[in-house]
């Protein structure tokens, strides 16, 4: 068995960018992965590894991302429709006193 190649991180990310950069051109092409290892010096399934990879993990992160920013403005309105709400009964105790003297509010 060969001995596994340590690829330094800015040549993975360049070949993934050069990969999702010909596929948004060239979405029909299957020889893809072939053409961008020959230039990289990368052998064509260990760059499809690094590309299936970072797909998943840019599907993965966004939708972390984004759920915790919607979580987020869902409380803060939520904070600000429980004080709306606090205001409004206030006000509607106020309003119903000065309609009926002694009622029961």
């Amino acid at each position: 068995m060969p001995a596994r190649r340590k690829y330094p991180p800015d040549l993975i990310e360049r070949g993934v960018q050069m990969v999702l950069e010909r596929r948004r051109n060239g979405p029909g092409r299957s020889s893809i992965m072939r053409e961008v290892g020959e230039i990289l010096g990368i052998h064509p399934e260990v760059l499809r590894h690094w590309v299936n990879k970072a797909e998943t993990e840019a599907d993965r992160q966004p939708t972390t991302i984004l759920n915790d920013d919607r979580i987020r403005r869902l409380e803060e309105e939520n904070a600000n429709l429980r004080r709306i709400n606090g205001i409004l009964k206030a006000a509607a105790v106020l309003f119903a006193s000065e309609i009926e003297p002694g009622a029961p509010f």
